[in-house]
């Protein structure tokens, strides 16, 4: 499994989160598992996408970089970075 963080600020007067027209777009990308969305406490937040493997992450990134772009503007944020990672460990407690 593999994912990518995407970094943002939003505006003051936004949370930046994700609209539900833009989880419907990443969620119906190929090889795409599932998205979480963070707000912190220090005016940034992060998008964390998880992905089947190394090439569903590679063959999303212009799609993604699509949907981000866009919904940068619409949520007035500043993209600060975005990063690729290998999930070494996953669990989840029950």
């Amino acid at each position: 499994m593999f994912a990518r963080v995407s970094t943002y600020r939003p505006a003051p007067d936004s949370t930046g989160a994700p609209s539900e027209e833009t989880v419907r777009q990443v969620l119906g990308l190929p090889g795409c598992l599932g998205i979480y969305y963070l707000l912190g406490k220090e005016n940034t937040s992060l998008a964390l996408t998880l992905w089947d493997d190394e090439d569903a992450l590679a063959d999303s990134r212009q799609a993604a970089d699509r949907i981000r772009a866009k919904t940068t503007v619409e949520q007035h944020m500043e993209i600060l970075g975005v990063d690729e990672f290998e999930v070494l460990t996953q669990q989840l407690k029950e």
